[in-house]
């Protein structure tokens, strides 16, 4: 038998999303066959699979302590528990994650991630024990490509976490980029709508002036902060959120990113140390649109003020090879 007195962190949720994540051994099937025949319970009585729980529900499964096996070792652990913080309080972790570190594991790396840093920092502090938490571990909110930079959102509880997903599902984050781009873009300001449709196979994204089949509408809002000969420095708004959408949108206007290999030719910036491409999610506004727990937030700018390739002298070496 396991039971467990719902806490704040588990609270909120579907009685059947709390089990997936508090027994992950725990097969579907059998979930919903020990729901119907009673060997789990929700306050001692038949517990039906959309139950909404409650702080102080109690959530009991007359169950094989076999699918109550946990892995002690916890991967995290095994993670650098160093993380460049922007914004931290008790509700968020706002991190500027580096060039070449992947956000969540895939295939090739499952232990050095965003994520696992995170939560080993956040171990080390005292905020967060696995050992006490149900189903929550702190969450990475939004996510970016390995070889980009910048800020990455943590959510540190289950109710921050519902909150800025829907702050991004609904657009009210606005998210400001960086990048270095071969040329000069013209206009010096604009915001740009095309089309465009990803290969998966080929994890790369080609853009249109005209809707396709299969294809989504992609606006990008630029703008020139500063220009080295045929290199130059733009500040970029993502207004919708497609893959590879600055990389992908300013290739297509004939400005490509620096380094960038897969929508540009980076032989020419790669002895420079450009080997892959100068982009950075730079700065963050959020912009709650209801009152709630997370809307002292809104208005404040959450910047990373020490962006290495912005900097005059990097652009300015850049500039005396790209003609």
């Amino acid at each position: 038998m396991k039971e467990w007195i719902i806490a704040q962190n588990d609270a909120g949720q579907r009685l059947d999303k709390f089990l997936q994540k508090a027994v992950p051994a725990l097969p579907k099937s059998l979930m919903y066959k020990f729901l119907r025949t009673k060997h789990i319970k929700l306050n001692g009585r038949r517990a039906e699979i959309g139950s909404k729980l409650s702080p102080g529900d109690t959530v009991t499964l007359y169950i094989k302590d076999e699918f109550f096996v946990k892995d002690e070792r916890h991967l995290f652990m095994q993670a650098p528990p160093e993380v460049n913080v922007v914004f931290e309080d008790e509700n968020i972790l706002l991190i500027d994650k580096p060039s070449g570190l992947i956000v969540h594991e895939d295939d090739q790396e499952q232990v050095d991630t965003l994520v696992n840093r995170v939560q080993h920092y956040l171990y080390q502090k005292g905020e967060y024990d696995p050992e006490k938490e149900a189903s929550f571990a702190p969450a990475l909110c939004n996510r970016i490509d390995r070889n980009t930079e910048g800020i990455v959102i943590v959510a540190k509880n289950a109710q921050s976490l519902r909150l800025l997903n829907e702050c991004i599902k609904n657009r009210e984050l606005h998210k400001f980029y960086l990048c270095l781009v071969k040329g000069v873009p013209k206009p010096k300001e604009a915001t740009l709508k095309h089309f465009m449709r990803k290969d998966e196979r080929e994890n790369k994204v080609t853009v249109y002036d005209k809707p396709v089949p299969g294809g989504k509408t992609m606006i990008t809002r630029y703008r020139v902060l500063k220009t080295r000969g045929k290199v130059s420095l733009c500040e970029v708004e993502l207004l919708t959120g497609r893959t590879h959408q600055i990389r992908a949108h300013m290739a297509y206007i004939g400005c490509p990113l620096v380094g960038d290999g897969k929508y540009s030719d980076n032989r020419t910036e790669r002895p420079l140390g450009f080997t892959s491409q100068a982009l950075c999610s730079y700065k963050l506004i959020f912009d709650f649109k209801e009152p709630c727990a997370l809307s002292y937030l809104n208005g404040r700018v959450f910047e990373v003020r020490d962006v290495p390739f912005a900097a005059p002298a990097v652009m300015d070496k850049l500039a005396k090879v790209i003609r």
